[in-house]
């Protein structure tokens, strides 16, 4: 069994933050995976998240808590479709990367992201693998209003490319595996 989770936060007002590469991300798998218009995640106020459930061996999620408790909910959806951390798979923003640059990453630490920090405390493990989105940095502002921030004009094609790439890279994780991914994609 395989879970997809996209981190970010719930609500228009967050939509198109620096937080939520990790819920467009999924949302733009789910799409290339199911080829179908318009939505099918469905709320699931036990989890609270939204679920997409793609066949029997495959779940994405988008977790409704704010970023720093994604863990409860990826806890109790792990537990709920017996998924253990080899098959969890985080799509997530990633201030210390470049902008447009994705990284895959297996067993790290959380490197501070409260998302990341929350799921790892909860599972008890960093056993899992990351698909971490460059969103870049801005040393005048802190880091939270940095990452609740939207993109600049500017950086709106790039952070699409960078989104396009996460998909890509999960796409091919599922056919190919964590190293191979990681060998075509950590450049």
């Amino acid at each position: 069994m395989i879970l997809i989770v996209g981190l970010g936060n719930p609500g228009t007002k967050y939509e198109n933050t620096r937080h939520n590469v990790g819920f467009m991300a999924v949302d733009l798998l789910l799409k290339k995976l199911t080829s179908v218009e318009g939505s099918i995640w469905e709320e699931n106020k036990k989890f609270n998240c939204l679920v997409a459930k793609i066949d029997k061996e495959l779940v994405l999620a988008k977790p409704l808590s704010f970023m720093n408790a994604s863990g409860e909910a990826v806890g109790k959806l792990m537990r709920f479709f017996k998924v253990t951390t080899f098959g969890l798979y985080v799509i997530h923003d990633d201030i210390d990367l470049p902008l447009e640059k994705i990284k895959i990453t297996h067993g790290h630490g959380s490197a501070g992201h409260k998302g990341v920090d929350s799921i790892i405390e909860n599972l008890k493990s960093n056993n899992f693998v990351r698909i971490r989105v460059g969103i870049g940095s801005d040393k005048r502002l802190s880091t939270e209003k940095f990452v609740l921030s939207e993109f600049k004009e500017r950086e709106k094609s790039k952070i699409k490319r960078a989104v396009k790439k996460a998909q890509e890279a999960m796409e091919f994780i599922l056919k190919n595996g964590v190293e191979r991914a990681a060998s075509q994609f950590n450049l």
